[in-house]
């Protein structure tokens, strides 16, 4: 959809772009917006496991954010978020393995692919553009022609995604119609409004920053997520935007990603069901502090920003867990002793999304016998006659029974704390993984219960 020229025109200045080769105007019109949306809904209570203070994240050198009300699904709420990067702004991603990936997945992965550049993202909430054949193709075309139209970009450096309901046409003209008072309203000290804007049944906005040193320089690392059901990680989990003002080539940020995913974003389950939309991205803006290039992952100059990244990642993925939809407590999994590290985590997991493991827990009951279970259905090897289990400091099980200092008093105590740590040897090998889960409350039937309508 072309903007007007007087109206484009100031857009481009406001974006501050140069021209480099605008994408053609949309030939089709972008599919037939859906009914008017359902008015807002009351949120869902706040998490008790939410920050007691959110703040906004410092301005970052080449990028600016915006957020604006378009409609999506319901009224009253920002549901349209956009980030303009500065030009040449290197770009990478991971995202979902599902054999049902959502529209906007489909087309960031290609755009990956030519190039690895960005200067736009398009996040809307409410609708995922999933399961909606050629219509939610043609919504994707549609929006990222009139985005890269108004920010005088290639297609190929405008990425999408799209979080909310699965299997409905997502009404693109709402957003398109949106796009050019988004792009004009784009500030550095955007990020809080963005975060919000990318909610669904979240309770609060997720955010994270850390400087980190390479060589000499100081460099900047922020990032927003949402995400706070369907989380089962089989790459990245649900929606995550991590941005850097260093100077770092797109391979080399592909690499890093897709490495500290495993232990961040990877290693979070809420309900053991993974997402149509699941993307995490991370840009580098190279517009911070100027420091020598980079190339190789295993870089020692890059050992700093490598374990900020990391920060900024488990943060990220903590958040979302402890806003697991109804949760009331985190719960830290930690499997030693297994054959293989790829072993552990699949105990892990086996343990963090058993729902008699979690509901014990809601209850603050050290039910150990439910771990033992989900130990053995892992289908791992385990000796059951070396397994050990403890719950915080407190072990209650040891070489295969129940441990001789066991104190139900002591456990039940530690058991009513808002963070739960288990911990298991399996005692086979060396294999060792950390998952991080919540608890499984009827609050989860209550907002999953009533999520369409």
């Amino acid at each position: 959809m072309p903007a007007k020229s007087m109206a484009k025109k100031a857009v481009k200045s406001k974006i501050k772009a140069k021209a480099v080769g605008p994408a053609k105007a949309a030939r089709r019109a972008p599919p037939k917006a859906a009914p008017p949306p359902p008015p807002a809904k009351p949120a869902h209570p706040v998490s008790p496991l939410a920050p007691k203070v959110i703040k906004d994240l410092p301005p970052m050198a080449g990028v600016r954010l915006g957020a604006i009300e378009a409609g999506v699904r319901y009224a009253g709420r920002t549901d349209l978020m956009c980030m303009v990067f500065a030009p040449h702004t290197q770009a990478a991603g991971v995202f979902t393995t599902s054999k049902t990936a959502s529209a906007p997945v489909q087309w960031c992965r290609d755009m990956l692919k030519q190039g690895g550049e960005a200067r736009l993202l398009i996040v809307n909430s409410g609708n995922a553009n999933a399961f909606t054949g050629e219509a939610g193709l043609l919504a994707v075309q549609a929006t990222a022609e009139a985005g890269a139209s108004l920010a005088s970009c290639e297609l190929r450096e405008v990425f999408l995604a799209s979080t909310g309901v699965i299997g409905e046409p997502l009404p693109a003209g709402k957003i398109v119609a949106k796009l050019e008072e988004v792009l004009e309203t784009c500030s550095a000290a955007g990020w809080l409004a963005a975060a919000r804007a990318i909610m669904t049944t979240d309770t609060y906005p997720k955010l994270a920053s850390a400087t980190a040193k390479i060589g000499e320089a100081t460099v900047r690392i922020n990032g927003i997520a949402k995400g706070s059901g369907m989380i089962a990680p089989d790459m990245a989990t649900m929606l995550s935007y991590v941005v850097t003002d260093a100077t770092l080539p797109a391979a080399l940020l592909q690499e890093l990603l897709s490495e500290e995913v495993k232990g961040t974003f990877n290693a979070i389950t809420v309900d053991s069901d993974t997402s149509t939309s699941d993307t995490l991205m991370l840009f580098a803006t190279g517009r911070g502090a100027r420091h020598e290039p980079v190339t190789k992952a295993n870089d020692k100059r890059l050992a700093d920003f490598r374990a900020k990244l990391r920060e900024v990642l488990t943060s990220l993925a903590l958040q979302t867990v402890r806003d697991g939809e109804g949760a009331s407590k985190q719960i830290a999994v930690a499997v030693t002793g297994a054959e293989n590290d790829i072993a552990a985590k699949r105990i892990a997991l086996s343990i963090a999304n058993s729902p008699l493991v979690k509901t014990a827990i809601a209850g603050e009951d050290a039910n150990w016998g439910r771990v033992v279970m989900a130990v053995g259905k892992a289908g791992e090897a385990a000796d059951r006659d070396k397994l050990s289990i403890a719950f915080g400091p407190f072990r209650v099980a040891h070489r295969g029974r129940r441990d001789p200092d066991y104190s139900e008093a002591k456990v039940s105590a530690y058991m009513k704390k808002p963070e739960i740590d288990i911990a298991v040897d399996v005692g086979v090998g060396k294999g060792q993984a950390r998952v991080w889960t919540c608890d499984l409350t009827d609050g989860y039937i209550r907002i999953n219960g009533a999520y369409r309508s």
